[in-house]
């Protein structure tokens, strides 16, 4: 792991993008859970970061559901292990046609004509489509969003929906 005062040092804002599952094999590789469907997140080079400083990605694989990594500095089974649990941050990516969930909470939602609906409370996953939990206990499948910023969603939905 880097040292915290190196140019790896954590940025102020970050999420929560994986879990270390388990070590894999002898050679200080891990599996590792990706939380995100971004699979960027473990490119070579790419960095992560834990609560005791940053890992950055030297190989990675898909192994079934989830990731074979290979850490820089981290060479062999013991070192694999002690990474057992370890939760794997990054700071968010700047992608404006993709809605993320750390930017919609909080955000006013209302439809088209302007009505304010609620606020976001919680983002529940729905097979069927992401639901928009309000703080006045309405749900809106995110597939009726139509538009969206840091603050505002505004969605379009069927009548009947929220009664």
């Amino acid at each position: 792991m880097a040292d915290p005062g190196s140019d790896l040092a954590q940025p102020p804002r970050l999420l929560e993008v994986g879990r270390v599952a388990k070590a894999h094999g002898v050679r200080g590789e891990v599996i590792v859970q990706l939380l995100t469907d971004r699979t960027e997140r473990l490119e070579p080079g790419s960095v992560l970061y834990t609560e005791t400083g940053a890992l950055e990605v030297v190989r990675s694989s898909r192994h079934q559901a989830r990731w074979i990594v290979a850490f820089a500095g981290v060479g062999d089974r013991s070192g694999a292990e002690a990474l057992h649990g370890v939760v794997l941050k990054a700071p968010p990516l700047d992608d404006p046609a993709t809605l993320w969930i750390h930017e919609l909470i909080g955000a006013e939602v209302v439809d088209v004509g302007g009505q304010a609906l609620g606020t976001v409370a919680a983002v529940e996953a729905n097979p069927a489509s992401d639901l928009l939990v309000l703080d006045n206990g309405g749900l809106i499948p995110l597939r009726f969003v139509v538009q969206h910023s840091a603050d505002r969603i505004v969605v379009e939905v069927p009548p009947g929906l929220l009664d």
